[in-house]
């Protein structure tokens, strides 16, 4: 009679042993089904971009662009009818490649605003630049990405610069 006590005591702590698996089992596959959206694949591109940008490393911000993406720059810094200057991926990357090591840019962004359709994705995200800890500037990027067969790429990226109605140390929403 204890025998079966003690088989129905284990069989009962299997039991819930099994559940908690199953729970944790559950949960992760639905945490890692969350990190593979299409959204997430996108930001990360976005992310990867600016981790380029921090470290200067013009390799991995390479692994972001796409061969034959357009570049643009527009500034009311310049004046009340701004410019429009087009860059190449190669003066792109060739700048950061030559970036000196001692300076420091952060292009903090404030936030994400994601569309998708298909193959084709659009990304706002309004940010402070600062050059050696220093504020410099604030604006908006916008990036459009394509996705060929398994990758993001970015295929479009204008910035707006500017050092008015700037908000800087809040947080857009």
């Amino acid at each position: 009679m204890l025998f079966l006590v003690r088989f129905r005591h284990y069989k009962f702590i299997d039991m819930q042993k099994s559940i908690v698996f199953i729970i944790v089992l559950v949960c992760s596959l639905s945490f890692n089904a969350q990190d593979n959206s299409p959204e997430n694949e996108v930001k990360q591109v976005i992310e990867t971009f600016f981790e380029g940008l921090h470290k200067g490393d013009s390799t991995l911000m390479a692994s972001t662009l796409h061969k034959d993406i357009k570049i643009q720059t527009t500034s009311s810094m310049s004046g009340p009818n701004g410019l429009l200057q087009t860059d190449s991926r190669v003066k792109l990357l060739t700048a950061i490649a030559n970036k000196n090591p001692e300076h420091v840019y952060l292009e903090k962004l404030l936030s994400y605003t994601i569309k998708i359709d298909g193959n084709i994705a659009s990304v706002w995200t309004p940010y402070e630049f600062y050059f050696n800890n220093n504020f410099s500037h604030c604006g908006a990027n916008s990036f459009q990405l394509f996705k060929n067969e398994t990758n993001w790429k970015i295929i479009y990226l204008v910035d707006m610069r500017r050092r008015d109605k700037c908000n800087v140390g809040k947080v857009k929403k």
